[in-house]
């Protein structure tokens, strides 16, 4: 399923501070700012070092073209529990989660990102435009399944 900002936005909107997740720590606005910060990290505005060799990073690279989704509770060194949060409330952190969703959109089509090198991911490593979209699918539903969207 191609995500769109329409479709994302419908299920945003049943999105509250209030709402609890199912599973994991993460409040509603922790959890849309750590989604924009993944989609940061695609287009190359935010780098965070390998956590695993390149031969495991080819290997892990499969997950993204199947079926199977994250693992709940699942979780990576790169990204802080309890971080503070960037944005004074759930609505302004969801302005910067459409922007970002947009910006990359934009950025998958622009020359940048034919070219190398491409953003690297700490588990995956490169990834191409294509496998960018990929994981970003499989994230997003992650963590909107997680609230319950």
């Amino acid at each position: 399923m191609k995500m769109n900002l329409e479709s994302l936005l419908s299920r945003l909107s049943k999105l509250s501070p209030e709402t609890k997740a199912s599973w994991g720590s993460l409040t509603a606005q922790a959890m849309i700012e750590h989604l924009t910060q993944g989609l940061e990290m695609s287009m190359g505005l935010r780098s965070y070092p390998m956590e695993v060799s390149e031969e495991k990073a080819e290997k892990l690279k499969a997950f993204l073209y199947t079926d199977q989704d994250f693992t709940k509770n699942i979780r990576v060194g790169f990204v802080t529990t309890n971080a503070p949060l960037n944005h004074e409330d759930l609505d302004l952190a969801i302005d910067a989660f459409c922007a970002a969703f947009l910006s990359f959109e934009e950025y998958q089509l622009s020359k940048t990102a034919q070219e190398e090198p491409l953003p690297v991911h700490p588990y995956f490593g490169a990834l191409t435009k294509n496998e960018w979209g990929l994981l970003h699918q499989k994230h997003i539903e992650h963590h909107f399944t997680q609230f319950g969207l």
